[in-house]
């Protein structure tokens, strides 16, 4: 009797353990299980590098994560941008790929508008702006065609 309650009592253990290890793994990889948020789309000319999973932020505070990225049918980077919940993205707002510091990484940046209308979930944001490319820049100042 005493060997069937240690056993169980070892058993208990190891299955909190193994919950607390995938709660853990969760929270730290940021995962979302069960959808939370809505998506936007917007399209750009050039993203220069941006990765899926690179964050989306307004006024410098993360509210998303580029989910997808495709390539449309008129050969522009597509963005599907997961967004949290109670984010409000007005008609009028303004995305565009960012990077963080002079060579950090690429996020996108949404400067909010001042219109009524919201983008409903599954909207489109029309206003974007799409990377800066240093070395085109730097190429263009050297050769003096800026």
């Amino acid at each position: 009797m005493k060997k069937a309650s240690l056993e169980l009592i070892v058993g208990l253990f190891v299955l909190i353990g193994l919950v607390c290890l995938a709660y853990l793994a969760v929270h730290l990889g940021e995962w979302e299980l069960f959808g939370s948020g809505y998506q936007l789309k917007a399209e750009f000319d050039n993203i220069s590098g941006l990765k899926v999973g690179a964050p989306v932020e307004i006024a410098g505070v993360e509210v998303g994560r580029v989910e997808a990225i495709q390539v449309t049918d008129d050969n522009l980077a597509q963005l599907t941008l997961n967004l949290h919940k109670g984010v409000q993205v007005h008609d009028d707002a303004i995305a565009s790929i960012r990077t963080k510091g002079i060579i950090g990484d690429k996020f996108v940046k949404l400067m909010p508008g001042g219109s009524e209308q919201l983008i409903p979930p599954g909207g489109k944001i029309r206003d974007t702006e799409s990377a800066v490319e240093w070395e085109e820049l730097i190429s263009k100042f050297i050769h003096g065609k800026v």
